[in-house]
């Protein structure tokens, strides 16, 4: 017995030795795997890296700056393929990869194998809950890939539970994948209510019910002044200015904006999309399911997937320079100290983490950048449709030649082209040496191309990494930087440009390094990060790689 107990404790002592003699102990060892409780992904719809820096003298300490000051800040973080819009981004960020694999290449897109267009997030074979309303005919069905969210439903045999929140449908559905437990989106309108589908559920939770019958909505039907005094907002544009938009009923687009006159007028419930009321109520609807669901309460991880969707809305009304944005950011940056507060009472610190993306950034105001003398300006679509028209009548004699353009993708008729005798490859490269000299285009890439080249140049690259063969067009057309179709109001954003693919990346809790990168880190990233600190496997077609500077 005595050889055998020195046995053993020479070979502990030996691999003890091991693992100091590896800079490793053997505490750290048996932490390799130690895992949060809970998992918490927020998006910011719409949010530029530098509205970080831009407000940061007014955050406070517990928001922005607490994740800054506790954790990892990716400086350099880019979207790595377009279009940048709200669908892609949230599939991105969650599946660690591109639209060429996930297959969200849009919001809406033209599907060309039942010729109408669709929307991201639609499923006509399930009900609403919640509404009797269509708005909730909701599903992730359309998404072909995993997120690190069903891996990790995967990964705890179901028990580990997945929640997805937010205004938008589409920021709670994509980011909760395919096997959560839930998503809930806020439906407007007379109505005021989170709401979800029968892909997930039956009835609501009790939890649910009884926040919408409460004051939760209800509460913020009230005026939208500045947070602090007006003249302190130097980080914007003076507020009277040409270059936002207003709600219906306003004069102009100036503080304050009374939601409770201006209700009926703006569809009642929608108005609060449009504030940063919208964040603060999915703020509250997110404290409510951290108690409601009891996340982070057992020894399985729970993940909590919150979008704050009413930044966009803020942002395509009124612009990124706007002092509706800045006030906008100021009260996002206190519900975020709301929620940590909450998660630190619920779960406590050191338990959970956290990661906070965006899904896109966006651009200035043209018509304010031509302004200031910055290139900038405006596309017609519907004066480029009637151009390219006209140039398929001269150039083939016949009609109907183009099917769709829509996220500037131009899908061909093939039944016209066959009928023709055209070859499908000749007519997409004559149809971008036309539109490449159109104004306001860049460039022009047709599907072939994007089928036969590895491209390493930037617009090229970004595209091939947003084509899906099945999904995506035949000619792609590439605006000039500044150039939008859209109102000469608000700000928009979907280029290749880095006004919209910079977005911010902070890690904080459970597991993240302190310190700070201004290395490029790509939106596909975040899911295998997220992955490899839960020791999970990585989303079945990932194509991003582990941030290795924010986890241990």
């Amino acid at each position: 017995m005595k050889k055998i107990k020195l046995s053993k404790l020479a070979f502990l002592t030996a691999t003890a030795a091991l693992f100091l003699s590896n800079g490793l102990s053997a505490q750290s060892v048996n932490d390799a795997y130690k895992k949060p409780k809970l998992v918490v992904g927020i998006v910011v719809d719409q949010m530029r890296y530098d509205y970080l820096p831009r407000f940061w003298n007014r955050y406070g300490d517990g928001g922005f700056k607490r994740m800054v000051a506790e954790g990892f800040n990716c400086k350099n973080n880019h979207f790595n393929y377009v279009p940048t819009y709200t669908g892609p981004g949230h599939a991105s960020v969650y599946t660690g990869t591109t639209p060429a694999f996930h297959g969200i290449i849009a919001n809406d897109w033209y599907d060309k194998t039942i010729d109408e267009s669709v929307y991201c997030a639609q499923d006509d074979n399930v009900n609403s809950v919640g509404t009797n309303s269509d708005a909730g005919k909701m599903s992730p069905n359309r998404m072909i890939t995993t997120t690190v969210t069903d891996q990790l439903r995967l990964a705890t045999q179901m028990r580990g539970k997945v929640i997805g929140i937010a205004i938008k449908d589409r920021g709670a559905i994509l980011p909760a994948g395919h096997s959560a437990n839930a998503a809930y989106w806020f439906h407007g309108k007379d109505e005021g209510a989170f709401i979800s589908s029968t892909y997930y559920m039956d009835e609501l939770p009790k939890w649910v019910t009884r926040f919408n019958k409460s004051d939760a909505a209800k509460q913020y039907k009230k005026e939208w002044n500045t947070l602090y005094d007006i003249e302190t907002y130097t980080a914007s544009g003076t507020d009277k200015n040409n270059f936002e938009g207003k709600f219906k009923g306003e004069k102009d687009a100036v503080f304050p904006h009374k939601l409770n006159k201006l209700w009926k007028e703006n569809n009642e419930y929608d108005i609060i999309k449009a504030t940063p009321f919208g964040n603060s109520l999915t703020t509250d609807f997110a404290i409510a399911a951290i108690e409601g669901e009891e996340l982070g309460k057992d020894d399985e991880t729970d993940f909590l997937a919150v979008s704050f969707s009413s930044t966009d809305y803020v942002g395509h009304q009124f612009g990124v320079n706007s002092v509706e944005i800045e006030d906008t950011y100021l009260r996002l940056d206190q519900d975020l100290e709301r929620l940590f507060n909450k998660l630190d009472q619920e779960v406590g610190k050191g338990n959970y983490s956290v990661f906070l993306t965006a899904d896109h950034a966006a651009v200035h105001v043209p018509a304010y950048l031509e302004s200031v003398k910055i290139p900038g300006g405006y596309f017609s679509t519907s004066d480029f449709k009637v151009k390219l028209n006209e140039f398929l009548q001269v150039e083939y004699g016949a009609k109907g030649l183009v099917k769709n353009f829509s996220n500037f993708q131009i899908f061909l008729n093939y039944e016209k082209l066959e009928e023709l005798d055209l070859d499908l490859a000749e007519v997409e490269e004559a149809i971008a040496n036309e539109v490449v000299n159109y104004d306001g285009v860049f460039e022009v890439f047709t599907a072939q191309e994007m089928r036969k080249h590895d491209f390493t140049q930037p617009v090229p690259y970004l595209l091939q990494k947003g084509y899906n063969h099945k999904r995506s067009g035949d000619v792609m057309v590439v605006l000039e930087p500044g150039v939008i179709s859209y109102s000469r109001t608000g700000s928009t954003h979907g280029s290749n440009f880095n006004y919209d693919t910079h977005a911010p990346l902070l890690f904080f809790g459970h597991g993240i390094n302190h310190g700070e990168t201004t290395e490029r880190t790509e939106i596909p990233d975040i899911a295998p990060t997220i992955s490899a600190l839960l020791g999970i496997a990585f989303p079945n077609a990932t194509t991003g790689n582990p941030i290795s500077e924010v986890i241990d």
